[in-house]
């Protein structure tokens, strides 16, 4: 596998986060990892000029020293979702380019991780969802699971939104939102086996780590090599 699309079943579920998090543990386990994140919104500005910082956290995770105007070809002030966002601007997101700028990435690294923003269904352009993007990308999909009330449907329908498109899923990951998991939080995982033979790859519990230094990179590693199953992601 050379690339990876990191979906979400919502927007702040954690896609940054696991991204970053399967980025540390590839690099230490010897692979070349690239990173790419095709639209960041909700940028501030830094320098005068737009700070993905997402885009910024995955450079650092992953090692990769490419510039971030190729890691993050579009970025948006507007906190919304990226057809909107641009609209709002005066931009138009061009497929072609982000599809170059992945092939100029993907050149250089043994694997590409690309995040995605919100879910799959959230629009780049006109006609044109992150659904369509990772189809164009030809690489297959981890879902980002927020384990919340409400997991089973959206996780579900993420599936489901994939499989009418054709799109390869690897599997998905729960992410543990909050310190303290509630009932349902505590049934996600039992419940979403039984409604779908997609495998779940990983129950991340609610951890600090990979905060916006950095600084916890080890302890980042440690944990996904503890509750992510690697090996069955890759194969």
């Amino acid at each position: 596998m050379t690339g990876l699309f990191v979906t979400g079943t919502d927007t702040g579920v954690g896609k940054t986060f696991v991204a970053c998090g399967l980025a540390a543990l590839l690099a230490a386990n010897g692979k070349k990892v690239g990173v790419m994140k095709p639209v960041e919104t909700g940028c501030e500005l830094k320098d005068g000029q737009l700070y993905p910082e997402d885009a910024a956290r995955l450079r650092r995770f992953s090692g990769s020293t490419l510039p971030l105007d190729l890691l993050c070809p579009y970025r948006f002030a507007p906190p919304l979702a990226p057809q909107v966002a641009g609209e709002m601007t005066g931009v138009r997101i061009e497929r072609e380019r982000i599809l170059a700028c992945y092939e100029q990435i993907a050149a250089q690294h043994d694997i590409t991780l690309v995040e995605g923003a919100g879910g799959l269904l959230v629009p780049l352009a006109e006609g044109y969802t992150f659904a369509d993007l990772s189809r164009d990308l030809g690489i297959p999909l981890l879902v980002v699971v927020g384990s919340k009330l409400g997991a089973i449907n959206h996780t579900l329908l993420t599936l489901c939104c994939a499989r009418s498109m054709a799109l390869s899923v690897r599997g998905y990951v729960l992410n543990q939102l909050t310190p303290t998991p509630d009932l349902a939080a505590r049934t996600n995982r039992h419940a979403l086996a039984r409604a779908t033979d997609i495998p779940c790859l990983g129950s991340l519990p609610f951890s600090p780590l990979g905060g916006e230094n950095g600084h916890d990179r080890e302890a980042l590693i440690t944990l996904m090599k503890r509750e992510v199953d690697l090996g069955r992601l890759l194969e």
